[in-house]
């Protein structure tokens, strides 16, 4: 099996067929649940699926240490090799090499602070596809910033996920409306007993299973 085969199978693609909500090139999405449910392995999901494309990737942590975040990666991947047979070790430098992770503190960086960031990041010829942003408080930033960070996507021809914890299963109940309207996609995960699923609110309907044990995107 050849990374190429990996991608046709990693579990985003359960994503793709149940909600046909994945992102074009310039949107952000937006993945809410309450705390400890499983947002940034969703995220991780989704920044793996890029780094199977070989598209760069930069994940933004604003509450886990590098070391958290890694170790998340590796987890996942290693769920995603193992379902399907698959050595690590042939694509593990790509994967690392294309893979950037930033841990900032909310209270002393921005939004805007993490596009400069990025644009140096670019600068110096890294050529960054996708950005995952996990762990900011979505309340506590203006409309001004999130619109910044918007318009850098859009520009860039990116793609960028974020997390917010939010237990509220409605899309009008989930962020200020002002907010809202920078996310093209908007996926509420929630758990009903022992069955985990996340349910788009925004771009379309429908839901997809997370296996409870790996948190992966199921059947």
């Amino acid at each position: 099996m050849e990374k190429k085969d990996l991608l046709e199978h990693s579990p985003v693609r359960f994503f793709d067929k149940a909600t046909n909500a994945g992102l074009k090139n310039g949107e952000m999405g937006l993945v809410t649940a309450k705390k400890g449910l499983g947002k940034t392995s969703i995220l991780v999901q989704f920044g793996i699926d890029s780094l199977l494309e070989d598209k760069a990737l930069v994940h933004v942590s604003f509450d886990q240490q590098s070391s958290n975040v890694i170790a998340w990666y590796s987890s996942i991947m290693a769920e995603v090799a193992k379902k399907k047979n698959f050595n690590l070790d042939e694509i593990n430098d790509d994967i690392v090499r294309n893979r950037t992770i930033l841990n900032f503190n909310q209270e002393t960086f921005t939004l805007p602070k993490v596009v400069n960031t990025i644009k140096a990041m670019k600068d110096g010829g890294i050529k960054l596809s996708t950005v995952v942003v996990d762990g900011l408080d979505l309340d506590a930033i203006t409309t001004e910033d999130l619109e910044c960070f918007a318009k850098y996507i859009k520009a860039e021809k990116m793609t960028a996920w974020f997390s917010f914890t939010n237990e509220a299963a409605e899309l009008e109940d989930t962020l200020a409306k002002d907010k809202l309207e920078f996310f093209a996609t908007v996926a509420h995960l929630a758990a009903n007993g022992s069955n985990i699923s996340l349910s788009i609110l925004k771009n379309g309907k429908g839901s997809v299973n997370l296996d409870a044990k790996t948190l992966l995107f199921t059947k």
